[in-house]
Formats: structure tokens, sequence, C-alpha cells
């Protein structure tokens, strides 16, 4: 009705009042205005009533209608109310809801009844018939139709569902399971002891067999071919060949790699009625089996031969059983190629590489003749081509192992003593021109200090060694270079692990072995650090990313002067044990304890020349030097402080300890003499051995009077030879009595301060 809506619209009490605004609270409207509005709404109040009016006569049709709709709808709502109420009633009156829900129970009750009654009757037949499909392939291989036995077998594995166990499951499903598992061994077992019937290799006559036609026991006329089929049908084809692959891997190819200019492979058939009954493959021995097999033409030509034979006889041209056998043996043939064959002619020289080549064809033709046979899948790994065509990779390998073989068996043979012309010869008292590089193998100039210095053969030999190795480093290929640089570091390294644990037990006494050894070390030292001075710079640029000697040097110098000081220890040890025997050197009036302290200085001087012997030829002389001193300090040390040590001394007893001393000091005279002429230098012995000259002023001071000690004292004579003013006053204390003159000498000495 949009007519009335906007007639309602139309009503604004605004625009009845014009000129008066109603928003304004402070002009409320007068009695005029309110009349005058009153009468405006009666008129549209009229007007209003009229056009309702009008509406509906206008559109009474269609009121009509609406009208009637409504009433017929009350009046169905009525009759529904009226049946509904009907229900109710019956109901209430004769509970029929409560038989309706036991009835409907007891049909679901039964039905389920029926549902598993019927599933375990299904159940039933199918247990049934699983076990009669066993029965049927027990029956089946019994009889000798295998592939039967093979199908009915895999069919089972799917309805048994084998592997794909779940908890839950009714124990006749386990039982059976269990009874197919031991229905598939027995099939396998027998089909098993068929294909070693079927493949035999005679070693006496050296031929290898195929029987076609197979009898085990009652079952006899089963055919290979059915043998094969049953075995492709239940899985088992690898496990089946198994045996005979490896029996011709062992018996046939085997020859045929490592003799193949020996033997070769004629095939042979035998026939029954007109059938081949068998085929054979003998093994005859070849006239001209004196040629050398360079290219590899007699190895893969009777490998191919043999693979022919596998594939038409044994397998009878199926690719799938042709792709079992391969599984089974190429890995082994293509190792057995590399091992025998390949690896043996891998060029020992470098420009031999490029002859090479006719190798690698052969080879990549080898392969490819396989997979035409599908003897090998066409995406398997070409092991054969792969090595052949890194043949550079493989001469560098084979390099670095007979380098590293090289240096080892140097290292081992090594006695490390030098020849005793030159320890004879090389007298230090001509000083250092008297060594000639060019007259030993034994001596070589060190690199940075320009010294001569005696090494042993092994160190000689591994240097010229690795500097050849070096050398090839610089003019071969970056994969080459690789390889031999990592030799040549290796070889290095395989001297500090191998001759320390040669020389163990030498390292633990005094011996040339361990002096050697201390040289050897100071030479390798300075040879590598002159690596990169001398290489580095002609290292293919690859190589130079990560070739460095300078973390191996370290090493060798650290070993070099534990070494020595070891040895240095170990003699010191040693003479302390000989001075240990004086026993002090106390009462050496006695001719008893003069005698043994006497032994004692005899053993001293016998073990420092003995001592001398060894270092002189092979130490550097400033390092014999050094050492020396160091072990004639502690000797003269030890001694002069024993007898510093005695608190009671008599007149004899100085006596026979000042010609202790002198004795001493007289057999040592020449090695002391050879210690002045070691090296050039000009710092007096006294200086490097302090205590030698306190030992000769310890001499003197035993026959002196005690004012002539006292005025040393005074001068600082005894202070400048090291004589503290405790020894000196325990010193007199044990010559002189106790007297007047002692206390004032005493006094004296303890009141100069030095």
């Amino acid at each position: 009705m949009p007519e009335i809506d906007a007639l309602f619209e139309s009503i604004n009490v605004r625009n009845l009042l014009t000129g008066h605004d109603l928003n304004d609270p402070t002009t409320p409207l007068s009695a005029p205005d309110l009349r005058l509005l009153i009468n405006r709404l009666e008129s549209h109040s009229l007007r209003i009533k009229s056009k309702v009016q009008s509406y509906l006569v206008a559109h009474h049709s269609e009121f009509s209608e609406l009208f009637s709709t409504c009433q017929d709808a009350v009046s169905r709502t009525r009759l529904i109310s009226d049946d509904v109420s009907d229900v109710l009633q019956l109901i209430s009156d004769r509970s029929i809801d409560v038989e309706i829900r036991k009835v409907v129970d007891e049909i679901t009750e039964k039905t389920k009844e029926v549902k598993l009654k019927r599933e375990s009757l299904d159940l039933v037949s199918a247990i049934v018939g699983i076990c009669e499909a066993l029965q049927e392939t027990k029956e089946a291989l019994k009889g000798g139709r295998f592939r039967f036995a093979a199908e009915r077998i895999r069919e089972l594995k799917v309805v048994l569902r084998i592997g794909e166990e779940e908890e839950g499951e009714p124990v006749a499903y386990v039982m059976l399971r269990k009874e197919w598992s031991d229905c598939f061994d027995e099939i396998q077992d027998v089909l098993a002891k068929f294909m070693e019937t079927a493949v035999r290799f005679e070693l006496d006559s050296r031929k290898l067999r195929i029987n076609y036609q197979l009898s085990i026991g009652e079952t006899s006329g089963i055919a290979l071919s059915t043998v094969l089929e049953a075995m492709e049908v239940i899985g088992m084809l690898d496990y089946g060949l198994a045996k005979a692959a490896d029996s011709i891997f062992k018996h046939v190819i085997t020859p045929a790699v490592t003799h193949p200019s020996t033997f070769i492979a004629v095939e042979d058939s035998s026939e029954t009625s007109g059938e081949i009954t068998e085929a054979i493959l003998k093994l005859e021995k070849s006239s001209d089996h004196k040629t050398e097999d360079v290219n590899g033409d007699a190895i893969y030509s009777g490998i191919l031969k043999v693979v022919k034979f596998i594939c038409s006889s044994l397998c009878f041209g199926n690719v799938t059983w042709i792709h079992s056998f391969g599984r089974l043996t190429w890995p082994r043939i293509s190792e057995l190629i590399i091992s025998k064959f390949l690896s043996k002619v891998v060029p020992e020289d470098a420009s031999k590489l490029a002859d090479f080549q006719k190798v690698i064809e052969r080879t990549s033709q080898f392969e490819a003749a396989l997979n035409e046979l599908n003897f090998v899948s066409p995406d398997a790994e070409r092991r054969l081509s792969t090595y052949a065509e890194n043949v550079e990779v493989h001469f560098a390998s084979r390099k670095k192992i007979e380098i590293l073989a090289k240096a080892r068996n140097l290292l081992l043979r090594c006695n490390f003593m030098i020849p005793q012309e030159l320890a004879m010869g090389n007298a230090r008292s001509d000083g250092e021109e008297s060594l000639d590089v060019n007259s030993s193998k034994h001596i070589v100039r060190l690199l940075f200090s320009s010294e001569m210095c005696v090494v042993s053969d092994a160190a000689s030999q591994l240097m010229h060694l690795v500097h050849k190795t070096l050398e090839d480093v610089c003019v071969s290929s970056a994969r080459v270079a690789s390889e031999f640089y990592h030799a040549a570091r290796d070889s290095i390294l395989l001297y500090e692990a191998v001759v320390p644990v040669k020389l163990e037990k030498q390292l633990n006494g005094i011996n040339q072995a361990a002096v050697l050894l201390h040289n050897d070390c100071l030479y390798l030292f300075e040879e590598i650090l002159g690596f990169a001075f001398e290489y580095r710079a002609n290292f293919p640029s690859s190589v130079k990313e990560y070739a460095v000697f300078a973390d191996v040097a370290p090493r060798f110098k650290l070993m070099a002067e534990e070494v020595l000081q070891r040895q240095v220890q170990l003699v010191i040890s040693s003479l302390r044990e000989a001075v240990d025997s004086a026993d002090g050197f106390q009462d050496t009036h006695q001719p008893k304890q003069f005698e043994s302290a006497k032994f004692s200085i005899e053993q001293v001087v016998f073990s420092l020349e003995k001592v001398h012997m060894i270092w002189e030829p092979v130490l550097r002389p400033k390092t014999y030097k050094q050492s020396m001193c160091l072990v004639l300090e502690s000797v003269f040390r030890r001694i002069t402080r024993d007898i510093l040590l005695l608190d009671d001394m008599a007149a004899d007893e100085t006596f026979q300890l000042q010609r202790l001393i002198h004795l001493m000091l007289e057999n040592l005279s020449s090695l002391l003499g050879s210690l002045k002429s070691a090296d050039d230098t000009s710092r007096p012995l006294d200086d490097l051995i302090p205590s030698l000259r306190k030992t000769r002023k310890l001499a003197e001071l035993l026959d002196m009077p005690l004012k002539s000690i006292t005025s040393a004292w005074e001068s600082g004579e005894l202070f400048s030879c090291n004589f503290t003013r405790t020894e000196v006053q325990d010193f007199i204390k044990a010559i002189f009595t106790d007297s007047p003159l002692r206390k004032e000498c005493l006094w004296r000495i303890d009141d100069i301060s030095q």
C-alpha cells in the first residue's frame, strides 16, 4: 500500500505551524496556534480516512480472498489438533509404544545374530578354502607341478596378507600364516635343490654342465625352465640362482679374468631323442697362452662368451632371469676385472697415459655389449668405464702408494749408524772445514744455518724422495699434483710415526742412534721450511690453495729438542750413579775408601769419554759443546758439593781428595781441550762450566793455610769461583781444629760482605 504509506509520511507538525520554531523552548505555543494545529490535524485525518476507504473499496476482492485463506488455515489446524488428541488418547490407554520398542529391540538382536553367523560362516568358508588351497599346493609340489604350486603360494600370500599382520586377528589366521610359511620354505628348498642339480661344474674335466631335465627322488622329468618360472612367481629368483652364480663365477669367470690367455671357453651340447638335454661349456687350454693381454681383448671376449652362454643356455633369453643373474655376479665380476686387470695396466709413467686409451675404448665396448645382452641394466653404474676413464687419478694414486711404500721401506731398513770411517775421520779438532759435503751421503748442509750436519741414511734418502716428488708436483696436472703433494707430506709424517717407535729401545739409552735422530729432525725441520720458498710458486693454482708444510716443521724441531734433552738427562743420571758409589768421598784417607772413590772418579771419566766419542762425530760443534758443558757442569757441581759437605777432614784425607780432583782433571784434559776447539767462540770454558773453576780452586784450598784461605775470601777470589760464605766457613771448620786463629778467621769471613 504505497499510497497510504505516502499519506502518513506527509503528516509533519512542523509544516502545519509555519513561522514558529518548535525547537525553541523559550517560545511556547499560544492558544491560537494550538487551535490552528487541531483544525489542521482534523482536516488531515478526514482526508486519510477517505483515502483508506477508497483503497479498501478498490481492492475488495483481494481482501476477501485473503480473509478466506486465513479461515481455511484455521479450520485445518483445528482438524489436525483433534487427530493428535485422538492418537495421544489411544496411546495413553493401550501403552503401544512399549510393545513397539520391544519388537524393535528383538528385531535388532536377531539381525545381529544373523549377521554374526553369516560372518562366521564366511570366515569358516574362507579358512576351509585356504586349507584346501594349501593342501593342493603341497600335492602339486609333490607331483612336480611347480608352476601351479608357485602361483597358489603367491595368491595365498595376498589372501593371508603376509607381512601386514595386525593385533587381535583370529588365531586361525596366525596358524594359517605359519602353514603358508612352512609351505613356502618347502617349495623354496625343493626349487633350490633342483637348481643345484641343474648347474654343476666338474673340476677334473673343467666343464660347466646345465641339465634341462631334472630329477630328485621320485620327482623326475622336470624342465629347468619350469623351475625358473616357479622361482620367478614366488619371488625367489635371486635366492635360487645364488649358488649357481657363485659356482660359475668361481670356476668359470675367475679363470677367464686371471688367466685369459691360458683357457678358452668352448660350447657343446648333449641330445637325447633329438632333444637337447644338456648344455656344456668347457674350458680348454689355449695354444698361444704366452701372448700378453695388454688391452684386455682376451679377458673381455672370454667373459662375453661365458655371459652369452649363460643368457641362452641357463636363462633361455628371459630378460628377468638374465637381470637376476647379472645382479648376482656383475658387482663381483667388475671388482675382479678392476683388481686383476685394470689396476695392473695403469701406466707407471705419465708419458704412457695416452696408450691407455685403447683399454678405455675396449672397456666401454665390453660394458655396451653386456647392456645389449641385458646382463647389466642400462641405468646401472658404469664401474669399469668410470675406473678406466679416471686413469689419471689411478696413476697418481698408484704412484702415491709406491712413494709411501718406498719411504716406509727405507725408514725400516735404516740402522741409524754412521760408517766407522766417517766417525773416525770427522774429528772436530780441525774445525768445521774438515767436513766435506761430498765425502759421504751422511753429511748435509743445513738450509738456513749453513752448518754441516751428519744425518742418517734414512733422512737423506727420504728428503731426496720428497724433493723429487715435489718436483713432479710442479710439472703435473692438478689431480695428479694433488696426490703427489699428499704423498710428499705423508712421507715426511711417516718419519715421525715410524722412526721413534723403531728406535724406542735406543732412545732409552746413550747411543749414536739417538743423536742421529736429533740431527735428522733438525735437518728435516729446515728442509720442510724451505719447501714453500723452493716449490710453492710452481705448484698448480688449485694445489696452492691448500698446500702447506709450515704446520709439520715445528713438530720436528720440538722432537729434536726433546731427543737431545733426553740424552743429556740420561748421561747426567748415569754420572750421578757413578758419583754415588764414592759414598760422599768420606774417609778417603783409608785405603779401601780411597780406592772406592778413585774407582768412582774413573767411572765418571770413562762415561764422559764414551759420551765424547758418541756425540762429537755426530752433533754439530755448537750443539756438542753446549750439551757437553751441561753434563760437565752437573758432574763438577755434584763432586764439589759432596766434598764441601764433609764435616771433618784429616790432613791425609785432604791430600787424597786433592789427588782425586787432580786425577779427574788430568784424565779429562783431552775432553776439555776438544771443547775449546769445538767451535769458533772465544768464550772460556770456565764461563761455560762455572763449577770447573770451583773444582780447581777446591783442589788448591785443600792444602792452603788458614790465613791464605781467609785472604782469598776477603779478596773476592773465592766468591768469583762461586764459593758461598757458608761453604767457606764449613770447609774451614772441617779441616782446621778449633783455635783462636780459626775463630778470628771465621769472624773475618763473616764480617766481609761480598
